[in-house]
């Protein structure tokens, strides 16, 4: 059986990391930031049905990718306050997998973007 008491106080626990993640961490305000600008620009030229599902899918991906290395940054830095090099590691290859979503997602908005525009203004000579 399903205890829904325990699952509610889970989405309350998931509910404040969230908040935090967005509170306290530039790079996640960055990428808010970033995700209104893909939104409106998306309204103004509007995108299909499927575009808006894949910029749903690589934002929620470029945020939950930022979720997880501030999580393993936090706890590296309680693991080992002092600087060590296989720590350093550990947050370098968190850093990374932000990075890489990131560039996904920017990829995939030049594409989503690109054939927006060049079907909306559909050049003729």
């Amino acid at each position: 059986m399903i205890n829904v008491r325990k699952m509610l106080r889970s989405f309350g626990y998931a509910i404040e990391g969230i908040v935090a993640l967005f509170r306290y961490e530039n790079n996640a305000r960055f990428h808010l930031l970033a995700a209104l600008v893909v939104v409106i620009a998306g309204i103004i030229i509007g995108l299909t049905y499927l575009d808006w599902v894949i910029i749903t899918i690589v934002v929620g991906g470029v945020w939950a990718a930022e979720a997880f290395n501030t999580a393993i940054e936090k706890l590296c830095d309680v693991v080992s306050p002092s600087i060590h090099p296989q720590i350093k590691a550990v947050k370098d290859l968190a850093a990374a997998g932000v990075l890489i979503m990131a560039i996904t997602a920017a990829i995939t908005g030049v594409i989503i973007f690109g054939k927006a525009i060049i079907t909306s203004f559909s050049f003729t000579f």
